[in-house]
């Protein structure tokens, strides 16, 4: 929902970095829409209109202002207004789900009928699921084009459009501008062993060093890496494979954004990347929103101490629950089971030369060979269960499966620990309300327990 006009024209005003995603401006006068941070000379009233999403600006006429560039704006955050349908088929589309793929094999993948996808879809954000679909394949294009040198035709394909004859055609019915207009200037050609730039924004405050040091600690050697303040991790997604770095940018360039270097190789994957980043950083929530509630339930010495934590999430799941349970046994047992089942990938960094172990392998190994690594037999009977739960379909660690199915079925797992289980849910499905063990203060802290839990851990730690 769009907050009330007198919000929108006060938090406008003010230019509010709080606003900066929940709504959009559209002037009338020159059919663009900004952000609320938008640095350009704000419009008469009379030609403003306000929208909840992009897509919507869009639907009404309204193409992407090229200052403030609207598809920087951090996402809206996953609000139990939402229906737990839409908001899982809103995530999969801006992760490119709709791109050479029809409405009927999401609403398949989803378990609904293709009407009821569409009518959840549209009472969410407005518009049918292919106008969101090709509204996040013109602002990812525009991103694309604003801030890299790919080939426009690299570009179009990366972007989720079939063919470029395509892409040129919508871009131009869109916007009303070609893509030549977007990107400005020529930039230099783009080599084989090149990284790609781009930005995700959030909402400020962000406790980053925070973040770093507890996705240092659970790293799985070889796939992943804090360095100085940096995240690095081998990457392998739908078939392509390559190096992901992000950094906090805002303490370079003052603006609320992460820098995300990747590997040429990935670039068709782009869209999923992305989404899959913004959920290991928890880049969505509304950090001020979260913080206020826990304040208000008796924590705010602890908020004042690290404002804007955020729960990490997973780049993927089985990636998380597999270094959750290497975790409880020896300290090099990480470090071994990665070295035997991970596939060997070269990179120019030292220490990732390995892509994360498949559950697929993992399950068709057995306990024998965890064991053998030094595993205790219960240990190695749980990850090879968990690992055949996943690879069989059984058992789905992503934010669209139920949380308490996923938790009845982690929990039948025969030597699964409890806190174990709980840390899955609250970073595999990104579950904000998670909370491992028993505090009966913790029903105030709803619907944000796994948030308080990290600062109640933090403390003790």
């Amino acid at each position: 929902m769009v907050p009330s006009v007198a919000i929108c024209e006060r938090a406008l005003a003010a230019r509010d970095p709080r606003f900066d995603g929940v709504f959009f401006v559209g002037i009338t006068s020159t059919r663009v829409y900004c952000r609320p941070i938008c640095p350009s000379r704000r419009a008469n009233s009379a030609h403003r209109r306000f929208f909840g999403t992009a897509a919507a600006a869009e639907h009404e006429g309204f193409r992407p202002c090229l200052r403030c560039r609207p598809e920087l704006a951090p996402g809206r955050a996953r609000v139990d207004a939402v229906s737990r349908l839409a908001r899982t088929a809103t995530d999969r589309i801006a992760a490119g789900a709709l791109n050479g793929r029809g409405v009927s094999r999401l609403a398949r993948d989803l378990g609904v009928g293709e009407r009821h996808l569409r009518r959840a879809v549209e009472r969410t954000t407005g518009v049918s699921p292919l106008a969101l679909a090709q509204t996040h394949r013109l602002l990812m294009a525009t991103q694309l084009l604003a801030d890299t040198a790919l080939p426009i035709t690299q570009i179009a394909f990366a972007s989720g459009f079939q063919s470029l004859r395509r892409f040129n055609s919508v871009f131009r019915e869109r916007y009303r501008l070609s893509p030549t207009a977007v990107r400005g200037v020529e930039r230099k050609r783009v080599k084989p062993n090149d990284l790609v730039r781009l930005t995700l924004g959030f909402r400020q405050p962000l406790a980053w060093d925070v973040l770093m040091a507890i996705l240092g600690h659970a790293a799985l050697p070889g796939v992943e890496l804090v360095d100085h303040g940096q995240y690095r991790r081998t990457v392998r997604l739908n078939g392509r494979c390559g190096v992901v770095f992000v950094t906090n940018d805002s303490r370079r360039t003052g603006k609320a954004q992460l820098a995300v270097d990747l590997s040429l190789s990935l670039v068709p994957v782009i869209m999923p990347l992305l989404a899959r980043l913004r959920r290991l950083f928890d880049l969505d929530a509304e950090p001020t929103v979260v913080d206020t509630h826990l304040e208000q339930s008796g924590l705010a010495e602890l908020v004042a101490r690290r404002p804007g934590i955020r729960v990490p999430g997973a780049f993927d799941g089985f990636e998380v629950a597999l270094g959750l349970l290497l975790r409880s046994g020896p300290p090099d047992l990480a470090r071994a089971v990665v070295a035997e089942f991970g596939e060997w990938f070269v990179t120019q960094t030292p220490e990732l030369m390995r892509l994360a172990p498949r559950a697929q392998c993992l399950a068709e190994a057995g306990p024998s060979p965890l064991c053998a690594l030094g595993a205790s037999p219960t240990l190695a009977h749980v990850i090879v269960e968990l690992a055949c739960a996943v690879a069989d379909g059984r058992l789905t660690l992503e934010p669209s499966a139920d949380v308490d199915a996923t938790r009845r079925t982690l929990s039948a797992i025969e030597g699964m620990d409890p806190c174990i289980a709980s840390g899955i849910l609250m970073r595999a499905l990104a579950w904000p309300d998670e909370f491992p063990g028993s505090d009966p203060r913790a029903e105030r802290w709803r619907p944000w327990r796994a948030y308080a839990a990290l600062h109640v851990w933090l403390r003790d730690t």
